[in-house]
């Protein structure tokens, strides 16, 4: 399992192009029948994708982990962001659609991934925190996701935010999940941005059509350095970085935190004026 390390804000003043993508950007993903996950210093958040095609997927242990299963000190959320399939906790079997999200909380053994069709897989992604109790598991579907509308048309960041994993939503211990579709003609997202400095965040981009990319902002709001994005594609945010970004198209992404508390409104505006 990959290892991201952690990164102090003064460093990344230096950084080049590649080195921001080494330290922060998960890539490579997705690839048929295999799960690839990242570990990370932040928060000890693993980060990763499930893509079953032709064969069921289990969900093994790492020796990064130190332990006998994935689960034994950790909680996990699952959105599928493509295909219909179905994820098999101890035996109980979920049905995902696209969009959908599943929890599953500290303890459980034994998780597969399958595909519905081969021709039209799931994606599933992955995000792991560590646990210090039991949450029963849980699936919400998109229609059953709270929902809270954002932006506008006229600042092209009209979106629509889903909540699933959260202080009023399904419980965990500090996971925080959820995801956000931009509505066309809209190409911004989080902006104006924020830091919590309470919390890690990590953004999956996902529904960027092909040729497309998305420019995904980080670092200080006075030293701001920038990602290109591709679909399927993952970037892990600091504590003290903000978080925003800005589209060739309309796409959507996944948002997932870690940390203190799972407040959700937890967060330190920044104003656009003070960005450089």
């Amino acid at each position: 399992m990959r290892v991201i390390h952690s990164v102090h804000p003064d460093d990344l003043k230096n950084y080049h192009t590649e080195q921001i993508r080494e330290r922060f950007l998960l890539d490579k993903l997705v690839q048929p029948d295999a799960v690839n996950c990242v570990y990370t210093h932040y928060d000890r958040i693993v980060a990763g994708v499930a893509h079953p095609v032709s064969q069921t997927l289990t969900l093994d242990t790492y020796d990064n982990l130190k332990a006998a299963y994935f689960l034994e000190r950790r909680e996990m959320g699952i959105i599928n962001v493509a295909g219909d399939g179905t994820i098999t906790v101890d035996g109980q079997a979920y049905n995902l659609k696209k969009l959908d999200c599943l929890y599953i909380g500290k303890g459980a053994k034994q998780i597969t991934f399958a595909a519905a069709d081969a021709a039209a897989a799931p994606v599933f992604y992955l995000l792991s925190a560590p646990a210090h109790q039991t949450y029963p598991t849980v699936l919400m579907t998109i229609e059953q996701a709270e929902k809270v509308e954002a932006g506008a048309a006229e600042t092209a960041n009209k979106r629509t935010i889903n909540k699933y994993i959260h202080a009023a939503g399904i419980p965990s211990c500090q996971l925080v999940m959820g995801l956000t579709i931009l509505h066309p003609g809209s190409v911004w997202n989080t902006m104006p941005p924020h830091v919590h400095g309470r919390r890690m965040e990590a953004y999956f981009y996902f529904d960027i059509p092909a040729g497309q990319r998305v420019f995904h902002l980080m670092g200080e709001e006075s030293q701001t350095r920038h990602l290109l994005i591709d679909n399927y594609e993952a970037v892990v945010s600091p504590p003290w970085s903000m978080h925003s970004g800005a589209g060739t198209g309309n796409y959507s992404f996944i948002w997932g935190m870690g940390g203190e508390n799972l407040d959700y409104t937890d967060m330190d505006a920044i104003k656009i004026e003070n960005i450089r």
